[in-house]
């Protein structure tokens, strides 16, 4: 973009520089034949004493001297111009243009505003990650399950200190057997182990991401174990307290 810029910035300074060329040549051009002219058509023939030729002189110096003054107040009024824009980046309010620029600029901004609203993705879908306008927009599926695990690692280790440390590639169902006892069965005999333990098996060795249902079910299943294990840590808290209490 620049260089083109520059581009345009230079052939405009050459057209410039050559029509002021132009101007000035038949300018000269005509200054001499109007003074060949008054020369000839005088009695003696000569600039001497020559009237016209004065005239035709001095008519020409006054043009060149009120072009050189406009062409140097142009210049001063456009330097003045240029000082007085700010050279630190500030925010253009209503006074600094014209009501027209103003006008002009506000329908360029909502209209940019409008292109990139309308522009946002509103139907697309990505496989593994949430849909636009969701509930599960921007939560890349197979990463939040993954991620559940230490989560509820932590909070048995609360509830069993002597919980065996995690394993990277270790099933749920093994790795968390000693919090079975505490989670409730449903109407197949399954507790909401199973279903986690079958949502990152899921997440971890599967070729193909996660679907919106199966995130959903793992979230479900870990969300309700998280709240089994924290019921467990309050009522070990509070039972603590109680026998202290007692003690004393």
């Amino acid at each position: 973009m620049f260089p083109r810029v520059s581009r345009r910035s230079t052939v405009s300074q050459i057209c410039y520089a050559i029509l002021v060329l132009i101007t000035t040549f038949f300018v000269a051009i005509s200054c001499i034949f109007l003074l060949s002219q008054a020369a000839r058509t005088a009695p003696n023939r000569s600039f001497v004493k020559n009237v016209n030729a004065v005239v035709i002189g001095a008519a020409y110096v006054i043009l060149l001297v009120l072009s050189l003054a406009f062409c140097l107040k142009r210049r001063i009024a456009v330097h003045r111009r240029l000082q007085r824009i700010s050279k630190t980046f500030r925010t253009l309010g209503k006074n600094d243009v014209p009501d027209s620029v103003f006008l002009y600029m506000q329908q360029e901004y909502a209209r940019a505003c409008l292109i990139a609203y309308e522009s946002r993705p509103k139907d697309g879908f990505q496989e593994g990650w949430g849909r636009p306008g969701s509930k599960y927009a921007g939560i890349r599926f197979r990463t939040s399950l993954l991620d559940s695990v230490r989560t509820i690692d932590k909070l048995a280790h609360l509830v069993i200190p002597r919980h065996p440390p995690l394993r990277p590639h270790a099933r749920m169902l093994h790795h968390f057997r000693f919090i079975l006892p505490l989670l409730g069965r449903d109407e197949d005999g399954l507790t909401p182990l199973h279903y986690y333990d079958s949502a990152i098996q899921l997440a971890r060795h599967s070729s193909r991401e996660p679907t919106e249902q199966e995130y959903v079910i793992g979230v479900r299943a870990a969300k309700e174990i998280e709240t089994i294990l924290n019921e467990c840590y309050l009522e070990m808290r509070e039972g603590s307290s109680t026998d202290l209490s007692t003690c004393e």
